[in-house]
């Protein structure tokens, strides 16, 4: 666990706790996690049990539950905790397929969650679309009102999850929001979901800000989409390159809430 904490601090944000249940409630409350790993190891019965009870509230978020051991233990673990598990990561693993497996699960939940949620999106249209058929056959006098206009979206590319969980928190009272850590989770988003406009990380490891941009460029459907880079370089020469791709603005780190409150206004209001 101290290796874990030591050396994934790059690609996720973390928080220790202890076995206490008290400790566990608290930080899933204040910490609101994604992810809640647990090193498997000596743990009794009662240990294992409190666990158990805790993941109805690990549900109820919708958080991700990982266990990591050696395979007598995750599978003791299990067959105490059933249907309790999301992913087991049995040892000897390496940190880095710990993150790269985390990171893969991550990705396939959020693509089932996008598959699953345009199929109720559907539903949720078609449903209104009887409703407001219905309403003007009985001659509704509620029918053709005129609606309020619907939150605009944005989403954040960004591989620093602090920097995602401060956007979305300046931006989530004026706009719905959603976040990606690289740009390939962002292309599977954009596969089946519409945003209005993408803040988009320059330094991040694999495909940068500019590459990412290029291929959103590259696809007709979602090329009018207006990005602004979000950089904390000072590098005069790597800023010409960002803008030489026309992107319609860049934002410094640390990022200012009213400045980008401001800037996303001018482009999508």
């Amino acid at each position: 666990m101290d290796d874990f904490f030591a050396h994934a601090q790059e690609s996720f944000v973390m928080m220790t706790t202890s076995l206490r249940f008290d400790d566990m409630d608290a930080h899933l409350t204040y910490f609101e996690p994604d992810i809640f790993v647990f090193c498997v190891g000596d743990e009794s019965r009662d240990d294992i049990q409190k666990l158990v009870e805790l993941k109805r509230k690990i549900t109820r978020q919708g958080i991700v539950f990982v266990i990591i051991g050696s395979r007598e233990d995750c599978e003791e673990f299990q067959k105490i905790g059933v249907y309790m598990v999301d992913l087991a990561l049995i040892k000897p693993i390496t940190i880095e397929q710990i993150q790269g497996r985390i990171r893969k699960y991550m990705e396939d939940k959020l693509e089932e969650e996008l598959a699953a949620e345009t199929a109720a999106e559907q539903a949720a249209r078609l449903e209104k679309e009887q409703a407001e058929k219905d309403a003007a056959e009985n001659n509704d006098p509620l029918h053709g009102l005129v609606e309020q206009p619907a939150m605009k979206h944005v989403l954040i590319i960004d591989d620093d999850p602090s920097t995602l969980k401060l956007i979305k928190e300046h931006l989530h009272e004026n706009y719905k929001v959603a976040t990606a850590i690289s740009g390939k989770i962002a292309y599977k988003f954009l596969e089946h979901r519409h945003t209005d406009l993408i803040l988009l990380d320059y330094e991040m490891p694999g495909e940068n800000g500019p590459k990412v941009l290029e291929t959103l460029r590259q696809n007709r459907q979602i090329d009018d989409i207006p990005v602004l880079f979000l950089t904390g370089i000072t590098d005069r020469e790597k800023i010409r390159t960002a803008l030489s791709m026309k992107p319609q603005g860049y934002l410094l780190k640390p990022i200012d809430k009213e400045k980008l409150l401001g800037t996303i206004e001018r482009f999508i209001g």
